[in-house]
């Protein structure tokens, strides 16, 4: 019984913490610049397919924008994805977060951090973030 009511709470929790970013757009992201998989595969220097599979293994986060998926500039360090963004990636969907829910987490600025967590993550505050992201599950 004490187990069913834990993980109702969590859940519960879960549900308000993620509520604040229901309502938001890609427009709400005005100063972030946006990559096509096009764009990547020519930055990358990789295939479609081997583009997707970086999505789909977590190493980056899209969002469907108008139909067409995207990924924030911010994401990709030179002519690879941003290393530090996979592990952030798996802690948010272990703490209950959506791929959008994340993207918008990555973002907005977090007062804990004062930056956006992205921002952060590119100054190498890795452990930092991750330790905001698994206190929010």
């Amino acid at each position: 019984m004490w187990l069913v009511l834990q993980t109702a709470k969590r859940a519960a929790d879960a549900t308000n913490v993620h509520a604040a970013w229901k309502d938001l757009d890609v427009s709400d992201f005005l100063d972030v610049r946006w990559l096509t998989i096009p764009d990547l595969t020519e930055l990358l220097n990789l295939k479609v397919s081997q583009v997707r599979r970086l999505i789909e293994d977590r190493a980056l986060l899209a969002l469907r924008v108008d139909g067409v998926w995207k990924v924030p500039a911010d994401f990709i360090n030179g002519t690879e994805p941003l290393s530090e963004l996979r592990g952030t990636l798996v802690v948010l969907g272990d703490s209950g977060f959506t791929d959008d829910e994340a993207m918008h987490w990555l973002l907005e600025p977090e007062d804990s951090l004062g930056v956006a967590p992205i921002a952060a993550l590119r100054a190498g505050r890795k452990a930092e973030v991750r330790r905001v992201a698994q206190a929010l599950g």
